[in-house]
């Protein structure tokens, strides 16, 4: 799939899609989080933006929008030890979605957003709780609500708030679809019919569980996390 095609998906998921429930909680969260920290005027820094599907979340808001990958053509580039090509101090908010559990060095990583994020700026940060082993081109981690606070914490920054998304009972169902789908679609000719019907189905299984479940079951035991956090002070990058 190509950016564009990859941002709207996550962008605007289909009941057809078997990340559909998830894709949708996780941008309707970025979505109603980032008012909280984005101001006009602000700059962004998308450390490992991919297809940059949140872009327009926070350019609509007047935040000045930079994309930091390993492509040579990105507004910043990622070196290949992970480092930045921006000077310190240089930006408001790091967007990080998505992006932790596949590097391998976090204390390399975070030292970075640390170092290019003003003292009064904000991490707005997703990563997995629990999901399939997905390389790209590495995965290496899962965490849990604690653990990734924690994480961060060591690594300098103060969680604010810790937002669960998608609890265990729809969870269990996106995965048992996520494998149905994977062989169906292998059957010819009406594979992915069936298979498209069927994710239409157990969408809205797991929506209705993930509405049934109660927030001190989710809060701890979630598909995905979107942490806030700030530097923490005396923190050295």
């Amino acid at each position: 799939m190509d950016a564009n095609g990859d941002e709207r998906r996550r962008r605007n998921p289909r009941l057809i899609d078997t990340d559909w429930l998830v894709l949708r909680d996780l941008g309707a969260a970025v979505a109603s989080e980032a008012p909280r920290v984005a101001r006009n005027g602000m700059t962004a820094l998308d450390f490992g933006c991919g297809s940059q599907p949140y872009k327009s979340i926070f350019s609509s808001a007047g935040v000045r929008y930079l994309g930091a990958d390993f492509d040579p053509h990105s507004d910043v580039v990622i070196d290949r030890n992970g480092r930045l090509d921006l000077a310190d101090n240089s930006v408001d908010l790091v967007l990080s979605f998505q992006v932790l559990e596949h590097i391998r060095d976090l204390g390399t990583y975070f030292s970075e957003a640390r170092r290019v994020l003003r003292p009064s700026g904000w991490l707005i940060l997703s990563t997995h709780g629990t999901w399939f082993y997905h390389p790209h081109p590495e995965d290496h981690r899962r965490w849990t609500r604690p653990g990734l606070i924690g994480e961060m914490g060591a690594h300098g920054f103060d969680v604010a708030d810790c937002i669960s998304i998608v609890g265990p009972l729809a969870w269990t169902t996106i995965i048992r679809l996520t494998c149905a789908s994977h062989a169906l679609r292998k059957v010819p000719l009406v594979g992915s019919t069936v298979a498209g019907a069927l994710a239409v189905a157990m969408n809205m299984r797991a929506w209705i569980e993930d509405a049934m479940t109660p927030a001190w079951v989710k809060r701890d035991n979630a598909c995905v996390y979107l942490a806030l956090a700030r530097p923490a002070a005396g923190a050295a990058p």
